[in-house]
């Protein structure tokens, strides 16, 4: 009887098992389609060109989702426009933007490795006191610490009300890097893979911390690198409420670009019906680089985040 029972229980566990997955595959697809319809949307919108009948160009919202007509007109005009009285404002916004995140990508990289390599390598006194509060601060938005900041930088004339806006920038440079290194959980993960006999038999033939680090650890660590260069530079180029904060909305000329289309949209300058459309092909190059990087390095943020998690 027992023969008999088991191949209808095994397929009642197979029909059971196709179900759920089929369940799951759908909520997932109609998921992924409510997550992709804006994505379209902008990105189609970035495309629109249509015109009147009198030959005026229409660039703000109307009521059918796919343009009747594409082309380029928005990208032209978005990087010749001028923008609360800077000619060519978004050039310069993307330019301010990718300054501060490639001076945030390497001071930032460089300081999570260090840190990295310490907690991982070194043994000192408070050590694990130090990962333990460092784990804790981690669980707390960054944000948090939003004001006290911004005090903190306007103190010594680095936001954007302070008699030289430009110095926002180093400002913004600062908020970012500052406390960078307590991220140091994924690079510990990677550098713990790493036999300690090379360190230690590095430390009988002389070397220094510094140099075991530089020769030895970081030649070993090129996806750990990528992975934390990427997240470093990311960071920066997306960001916008530290920008908004400390930059602020008064100097034109040094916003970052995620300022800049927040401004085109809810801004004092809003009465152009064209910008929504200009603010669609902002969002469409602001996206390419990450993309692009992405799409080429992804085998090594993989592999970063995959033996970071080895160990921790």
């Amino acid at each position: 009887m027992s023969n008999i029972a088991r191949p209808k229980k095994v397929k009642s566990q197979s029909r059971n098992r196709r179900i759920s997955l089929g369940v799951t595959y759908t909520i997932l697809v109609i998921l992924s389609i409510i997550w992709l319809i804006p994505l379209v949307w902008i990105v189609l919108s970035a495309f629109r060109c249509e015109y009147q009948a009198d030959g005026t160009f229409i660039g703000k919202v109307t009521s059918n989702f796919f343009p009747k007509q594409y082309g380029f007109k928005n990208f032209a005009d978005l990087f010749n426009a001028t923008y609360y009285g800077v000619p060519n404002a978004f050039p310069k916004w993307v330019l301010n933007t990718f300054i501060i995140a490639v001076i945030d990508c390497v001071i930032s990289t460089f300081l999570v490795l260090s840190v990295a390599y310490c907690m991982s390598k070194l043994k000192f006194k408070l050590r694990k006191a130090f990962m333990n509060i460092s784990m804790i601060i981690g669980l707390f938005p960054g944000f948090m610490s939003m004001i006290a900041i911004y005090f903190l930088l306007k103190s010594i004339g680095l936001t954007g009300n302070a008699d030289h806006p430009e110095y926002s920038m180093i400002g913004l440079v600062l908020a970012y890097s500052a406390g960078a290194g307590l991220g140091f959980q994924i690079a510990k993960g990677f550098f713990d893979v790493i036999p300690n006999a090379l360190v230690e038999s590095a430390k009988l033939d002389g070397c220094t911390n510094f140099k075991i680090f530089r020769r030895i650890i970081l030649p070993l660590a090129k996806p750990i690198i990528i992975y934390q260069a990427l997240m470093s530079f990311t960071g920066p180029w997306m960001d916008f409420i530290f920008a908004k904060v400390i930059i602020g909305a008064s100097n034109a000329r040094y916003w970052t670009v995620s300022v800049g289309l927040y401004q085109m949209l809810f801004g004092s300058q809003y009465s152009d019906p064209n910008f929504f459309t200009q603010f669609a092909a902002g969002c469409v190059i602001v996206a390419i680089p990450i993309v692009t990087l992405f799409m080429f390095l992804q085998k090594y943020y993989v592999e970063g985040v995959t033996a970071g998690a080895v160990k921790g």
